[in-house]
């Protein structure tokens, strides 16, 4: 049975649990489950604290698990990042009073204030820069105010707060940062019941960035047609009862969607129809 470890609360729950179940697997309907197995799919899911699934994954006890790339890299666990699930994106940086500094280089003797201080130490020890590392639980940028640090890092979203605060950004992002997949460094890469999750992650990952087009076209204009709606390998192209006209099948990525549907009109495309595609394999 596939052992895999799922975010409990946070913004990475909710988001996490939706694309397992768009998976086909079963998901808890109460909160206080900590453990749920799901039978059909030989799968049983654990359901743990963000910062703790890459050090249970790295320690063997869990097969895989999703967290953020942050939590993975901040808790040196012997985990690695095998896919990218294309949600909770973060970006991590530095900030400080105006004047006190403007790129990592010139942190040295200073005090750097995080809820990340295994990524921020390393990102300094990168940098060869010599600075205190405090470890702080959430609003970090007081820290600065009430003079605990120069520094802090932290996620930055608009930047908002930080400006509120008196803050500027400085140097370039620490870490671009998403919600990820996990497993133990040096796992099996051929594991079978792995690379049918992935697949299955994977499949939901192109079908929510995909629809299915359909329309019916004159044929003396499908290679043009086409060129908008090549699809994945190719179109179906298939001949109507009305000769001349031929019906075409085509995924095409969602943002793309309603400026080809407005240009196969222009070109005499008729019946123009877009369906979600709510599972595949490619």
């Amino acid at each position: 049975m596939l052992r895999i470890a799922v975010p409990n609360k946070g913004s990475l729950s909710e988001p996490a649990s939706a694309m397992l179940h768009e998976a086909g697997y079963r998901q808890r309907k109460d909160r206080r489950e900590l453990v749920l197995v799901d039978s059909v799919n030989d799968v049983e899911f654990f359901f743990l604290r963000p910062r703790d699934i890459a050090v249970y994954v790295g320690s063997g006890k869990l097969d895989i698990g999703i967290t953020g790339r942050d939590l993975l890299l901040d808790s040196g666990a012997d985990a690695e990042e095998i896919l990218q699930l294309g949600f909770a994106a973060s970006t991590f940086r530095y900030a400080t009073r105006p004047g006190t500094a403007t790129h990592v280089g010139e942190f040295g003797g200073m005090t750097v204030a995080t809820s990340f201080s295994g990524l921020v130490a390393k990102h300094l020890a990168d940098h060869g820069v010599e600075a205190s590392v405090v470890r702080l639980d959430g609003a970090v940028e007081t820290a600065i105010q009430l003079g605990v640090a120069q520094v802090i890092a932290d996620v930055v979203e608009t930047g908002t707060t930080l400006r509120n605060a008196g803050l500027e950004i400085i140097s370039e992002p620490i870490l671009e940062s998403e919600a990820v997949v996990v497993r133990r460094s040096g796992a099996p890469a051929d594991d079978p019941k792995v690379q049918q999750f992935l697949r299955r992650m994977h499949g939901v990952l192109v079908a929510r960035r995909y629809v299915m087009m359909d329309y019916d076209i004159r044929a003396e204009h499908v290679e043009k047609a086409v060129q908008l709606t090549p699809g994945l390998e190719s179109p179906t192209v298939s001949p109507l009862h009305d000769k001349g006209w031929v019906a075409v099948r085509s995924m095409v990525p969602t943002a793309d969607a309603q400026g080809i549907m407005d240009d196969l009109y222009d070109m005499g495309a008729r019946a123009i129809l877009t369906t979600t595609i709510h599972a595949c394999r490619i």
